[in-house]
């Protein structure tokens, strides 16, 4: 796994976040963008292989010429733990995500949930990750939930959340050594019998279920591509949490999901991400 790294301005780190997602397939696993400081913008870009860089590099090259892309080699098994060891804990509304070692400290009264740092996506630090934890704590405000299904499940964080405050259902995930990490999770924090943690592609597993409440964490393509079965799979009155998508992006989801019967409830921005909100009328 490589690390690519560019500090630039607003649009430039735009123009080369948006130009390396157009590309289809594209060479970076992951792209993301933030603030480091007052008009100064972080660019990161993971992918696989030397040759992955170099295409990235032509990309981002031709898109921003004035990025400066540096190049630094992470192991494949750690470089996920290596990057959020020692992060504190991440607080997003009634839930606390954190290691063993912060939460010890932890006396808020906030809904704990116990991630330790993985190869498995999900400890509350990304935008992402913190969005959907929000929307579901608005859902929890408002109702119950019962029946859910979190599909690109990561860690399990979000089935974790939602199974502490009396959820059962589906946890999927693509990756399987993501999916056996998401298993001990869900062990750990005394909700493994609520979830049912499965590897594999998730669309053959939801054909005929649905339940009222769905979350899909994953990427912008993915989302729209399974835009109707997603749909689908939320009940009359459920709620569905999009995430996974980079702000500029949300216009296209948006798009994917407006003419399916649902009802946009919330956008929930962090950093350069974007949260969704869709609610199913009964």
């Amino acid at each position: 796994m490589l690390l690519l790294t560019a500090l630039g301005t607003l649009n430039q780190v735009r123009a080369a976040a948006d130009e390396l997602d157009r590309h289809d397939p594209s060479p970076a696993d992951a792209v993301s963008w933030f603030e480091e400081g007052p008009g100064k913008f972080r660019l990161e870009i993971y992918v696989p292989t030397k040759q992955d860089a170099a295409s990235a590099e032509a990309i981002v090259g031709a898109a921003a010429p004035e990025l400066h892309l540096k190049h630094k080699k992470l192991k494949a098994a750690d470089w996920v733990a290596m990057s959020l060891e020692g992060l504190p804990a991440v607080r997003a509304g009634r839930f606390v995500v954190a290691g063993a070692h912060a939460l010890q400290g932890e006396k808020s009264g906030r809904t704990k949930i116990w991630i330790e740092a993985s190869e498995a996506f999900g400890t509350g630090h990304h935008g992402t990750t913190w969005g959907c934890l929000m929307a579901l704590e608005g859902v929890l405000r408002k109702r119950r939930v019962s029946r859910l299904l979190d599909m690109g499940a990561g860690s399990g964080v979000l089935a974790i959340a939602a199974a502490k405050h009396g959820a059962e259902g589906l946890a999927i995930e693509i990756d399987h050594r993501a999916a056996a990490i998401a298993e001990i999770n869900a062990k750990q924090n005394k909700v493994g019998n609520k979830l049912e943690v499965i590897a594999g592609d998730g669309a053959r597993y939801i054909a005929g279920k649905q339940f009222d409440l769905v979350f899909a964490n994953i990427l912008m393509r993915p989302l729209i591509r399974l835009a109707p079965k997603l749909v689908r799979a939320v009940e009359p009155g459920g709620t569905l949490i999009l995430s996974g998508l980079l702000r500029q992006q949300a216009p296209l989801v948006r798009e994917a999901y407006a003419n399916r019967g649902l009802i946009l409830e919330r956008q929930i921005p962090k950093e350069a991400w974007m949260t969704l909100v869709w609610r199913k009328p009964d």
